[in-house]
């Protein structure tokens, strides 16, 4: 089931894409089933699959330029590519010699787990030559019965990793998100940068948990911490750039006011923030502190998963107090404001009224938990997150 799954998700874009340009760099974090969607291509594709992760494979490509043009006219899938970041000027020249051979697309399917580093070095090298898609853990969209409360409130609870949401029980559940976590410290964190003690960044992972949705304030991490400020910086630019935390950018054009501009900063997937706060079921969620923000980050992560490309997202807030949770910027400058309430009988704050006042935003919606969409008022209508994602994944429909 499992396979199927992730197998179906992004499948036809990644299949439209390699039709298009010689290379596809597929990132997400670990987990979230980049491997199985790059297999279900490479089927189609008779492709060859190297796991960078593995010295065998590692070796068979010590001299790149003798091995891999032996296989020009195949799909190539390299996994975990940041493992070789020097591959990448390597990469530039085969393509080149492939067109000029008459092989323009559909020659190399990178994979990685961090996105910025991987980002720069084949954005820079691969200009015109490659394509980015993000693999995101399942959303309100991908998993089935979606509209059934019960279904929305499991993808909350586990969030959308493929083996948490689909775990035939919440402790099992538990116990992958937790050795996850643990994986994730001890054996990959390891990879991308310094090494950092598990232990000390188990506990900021963990206090960013407890500040879910929290405006960033590095200098009060780093004291709570017992570092500096810039160490406290860098911890979570690794974070975010391994796609486990989500920086979440104020808007902050010349409008005659005082706004915020510090990010508001979410733990990505919701499953992940359960479990660093030891929530193993819906009762003892429901009874923490965090519930309200944590309903707020899933929220946002499931419309974001599903916005096309170039949509802009951001929230807005202004020292008088007005508000508006999640603004999407489309590419023509059209603008949504979305309020998210854990609540069945949404309204909207005061202080959405006065940003939307503000900003004037074509559309707005108030994000609840319920099932019926419906106008609140001439302006705003309450809305199911599924129906909101699916609105935003189809803006024209």
């Amino acid at each position: 089931m499992i396979a199927r799954m992730i197998a179906r998700r992004l499948a036809p874009v990644l299949h439209q894409r390699l039709q298009e340009v010689p290379a596809v760099v597929l990132i997400g974090p670990r987990q979230v089933g980049k491997t199985t969607l790059a297999l279900a291509e490479g089927e189609v594709h008779e492709a060859l699959y190297l796991d960078l992760e593995s010295e065998r494979d590692r070796a068979k490509l010590s001299e790149p330029e003798l091995y891999l043009p032996d296989h020009f006219g195949r799909l190539v899938i390299l996994d975990e590519v940041h493992r070789a970041p020097g591959l990448f000027p390597v990469l530039r020249g085969l393509i080149d010699h492939a067109r000029r051979a008459g092989h323009r697309h559909g020659l190399y399917l990178l994979l990685g787990s961090a996105s910025l580093d991987l980002l720069k070095q084949s954005g820079e090298t691969l200009a015109g030559r490659v394509s980015f898609l993000e693999l995101n853990p399942f959303s309100v969209l991908e998993t089935r019965d979606h509209a059934a409360a019960r279904d929305l409130d499991r993808l909350w609870l586990r969030g959308g990793f493929p083996e948490s949401f689909l775990a035939a029980s919440d402790a099992r559940s538990l116990r992958w998100r937790e050795d996850f976590i643990r994986a994730y410290l001890e054996r990959d964190i390891p990879q991308f940068g310094p090494r950092i003690a598990a232990a000390t960044l188990r506990r900021f992972w963990t206090m960013l948990a407890h500040h879910q949705g929290a405006l960033l304030n590095v200098a009060q991490l780093a004291r709570n911490l017992g570092v500096d400020a810039k160490t406290a910086a860098g911890y979570i630019d690794l974070l975010v750039d391994l796609l486990l935390v989500r920086r979440l950018p104020a808007w902050h054009a010349n409008l005659g006011k005082r706004l915020v501009k510090s990010p508001r900063v979410y733990v990505r997937d919701s499953g992940l923030l359960h479990a660093l706060l030891a929530i193993g079921d819906k009762e003892t969620l429901l009874a923490h502190p965090v519930v309200g923000a944590s309903w707020e980050g899933f929220a946002i992560g499931n419309v974001l998963a599903s916005a096309p490309g170039g949509v802009q997202s951001l929230f807005y807030r202004t020292s008088a107090g007005a508000e508006i949770d999640l603004l999407l910027v489309w590419p023509d400058g059209r603008k949504w404001a979305v309020e998210i309430k854990r609540s069945l009988s949404p309204r909207p704050e005061r202080g959405f009224h006065a940003a939307c006042a503000d900003l004037e935003p074509e559309r707005r919606f108030v994000v609840y938990p319920g099932t019926e969409t419906y106008p609140i008022t001439g302006e705003t209508t309450a809305i199911p997150l599924a129906d909101l994602a699916r609105m935003v994944a189809q803006p024209e429909a």
